[in-house]
């Protein structure tokens, strides 16, 4: 199952004629691909014609639509039974990709987990850091690297959370996540990465606002209650305690008491809330 003859590569590209062609190429070297498939998401550089010069097969998108998207349209365009998802910028080696996909005889979901010396800059290595911590929280499974864009597993597992996935660039926080919760096994295969060819598509303008969203995606895609639950117990016992202290100084419950208590309540209702929405969603598995 793990053979490079049944795999298609995916790469989802946005500008990155300075790097694609050399990807391409350097793919085509260390293994005989079922194919491979350049995804260029409305490109103004000249990107698809570099992949299609290069020897991929190329579908464009008519403008700018996202990461994500393009993984998704890598996904549906695919024929090989299994796909290979790398970075259009040159970070991943392409010697890793058969070490990964070879891995799929075993296990449902390979990712190429960065070291992290080499994951981008201080800012982006502490933001990841504290995402992996997260998440090896929620899901009781150790994760060195949720945000890794390069993966390999079969097309029809992927094709399972396809209605899951984000347009932007928490898609490969959102396939780690559900293949765990779908009770897939995982493996992380350690790879080194290389500075990234031209300029990142993310800004630090927008970099906090994106974390805080993925955090949000981690937390309501994977075990809410896991996050609800302590701060919910946490305010009630708070609300509790200031509630006693109030009445054994004063002889009265104080309004702080009460509404610690309150939200206390109130949050472990939100915490179901998501839990539901988070079954109802996976739910859906597969109607892609």
């Amino acid at each position: 199952m793990g053979d490079p003859a049944s795999t298609s590569v995916i790469v989802p590209a946005y500008n990155e004629a300075d790097s694609v062609g050399e990807l391409v190429a350097a793919l085509g070297a260390v293994g005989a691909w079922h194919e491979i498939l350049v995804v260029d998401d409305g490109s103004t550089d000249g990107t698809g014609e570099r992949a299609l010069a290069a020897g991929a097969r190329v579908v464009r998108h008519p403008y700018n639509k996202g990461n994500g998207a393009a993984v998704k349209t890598g996904i549906r365009q695919a024929t090989g039974t299994c796909v290979l998802i790398i970075d259009g910028d040159g970070q991943h080696r392409p010697e890793d990709a058969p070490r990964l996909v070879a891995k799929l005889d075993a296990y449902e979901l390979v990712v190429g987990a960065r070291s992290a010396v080499t994951q981008a800059t201080l800012g982006r290595r502490l933001g990841n850091r504290a995402l992996n911590f997260l998440a090896s929280y929620l899901t009781r499974h150790p994760i060195p690297d949720l945000t890794s864009g390069f993966r390999a597993a079969r097309r029809e597992h992927f094709l399972e959370f396809l209605h899951l996935l984000p347009n932007g660039f928490s898609t490969p926080t959102t396939t780690t996540l559900a293949f765990i919760k779908a009770g897939y096994s995982i493996a992380f295969e350690p790879t080194e990465a290389r500075a990234r060819v031209g300029t990142s598509k993310i800004n630090l303008a927008s970099d906090g606002f994106k974390f805080f969203l993925i955090l949000l995606r981690v937390i309501t895609i994977f075990s809410p209650l896991r996050i609800f639950v302590p701060l919910s117990v946490a305010s009630l016992a708070l609300g509790g305690g200031y509630g006693l202290w109030g009445v054994a100084i004063d002889a009265r419950i104080p309004n702080g008491s009460v509404l610690l208590i309150v939200l206390g309540v109130f949050i472990f209702l939100i915490g179901l809330v998501s839990d539901q929405i988070s079954t109802l969603r996976f739910e859906g598995r597969g109607r892609e």
